[in-house]
């Protein structure tokens, strides 16, 4: 059994599910996937179940889906995924998107910060080392850019890339947090958990990617995402004034 489970929301992904499920397994380090749907009308599940047929033995369940009886949010869909991967005893917890917006070959280097170079959340980072990212027009690049420089300024963590959903756990961190006290369920919900992993004295380290924008099926960001993130970060940084994080044993 693999020691390390991707997980992937989706909707309307029929495009691209095929394409990134084979992607991910054909890459040198075994990962395991699940991947959470949230009812998806053009039969992304679908697909999914038929590539379990392939990829699947009874002594090695690598490709598993959960099917939600609809649109939940991006942070529940995660939390959810959270949750079945540490029943099943994964010791490295990672996050990406179905779009190819993230090269599954970078999946190998987040895993690696982790498991071996000592971190305990690695960050896709699109930030660390300049601006790398392709085909975004320029507007959603500053807005991005600076949401995540808003983010730094008001609560201090040393992340250039704070909305990136790009992201390896370490088992003992989603161990440590409080998942189902997780408030946000948009965007903001990547920031949440870099947060409260950060306050909880964690290790974070950005490894640099290039984000390159889908070039098949549909966007989910909207601009309520955005501003969930904008006001709910100044909520979330006032109320942690307010409470005790018992730093994290290595």
């Amino acid at each position: 059994m693999s020691n390390a489970i991707v997980i992937i929301p989706t909707y309307k992904e029929r495009e691209n599910i095929r394409s990134i499920i084979d992607t991910v397994f054909s890459l040198p380090k075994e990962f395991h996937i699940l991947i959470v749907d949230d009812n998806s009308p053009d039969g992304t599940a679908q697909i999914v179940e038929e590539l379990q047929e392939d990829y699947n033995t009874p002594g090695n369940k690598k490709l598993h889906l959960l099917k939600r009886p609809g649109k939940l949010g991006l942070g529940t869909a995660y939390i959810t995924g959270f949750k079945f991967a540490l029943e099943k005893g994964y010791d490295y917890i990672l996050e990406m998107d179905a779009d190819f917006s993230h090269d599954p070959k970078d999946l190998v280097h987040l895993y690696l910060s982790c498991a071996e170079f000592g971190s305990d959340v690695s960050i896709g980072s699109r930030y660390a080392t300049g601006v790398n990212v392709v085909n975004w027009p320029m507007g959603r690049v500053l807005l991005s850019y600076f949401a995540s420089s808003y983010v730094r300024l008001i609560t201090s963590i040393p992340v250039h890339d704070t909305t990136a959903g790009f992201v390896c756990y370490s088992r003992k961190v989603l161990e440590t947090i409080a998942l189902d006290q997780i408030k946000f369920v948009g965007y903001a919900f990547q920031i949440e958990m870099k947060f409260i992993a950060w306050k909880f004295g964690f290790t974070l380290k950005e490894v640099p990617i290039i984000f390159t924008d889908r070039t098949r099926g549909e966007s989910k960001m909207s601009p309520g995402i955005f501003k969930e993130a904008f006001f709910g970060v100044l909520q979330m940084t006032i109320q942690s004034w307010f409470k005790k994080y018992i730093p994290a044993q290595s």
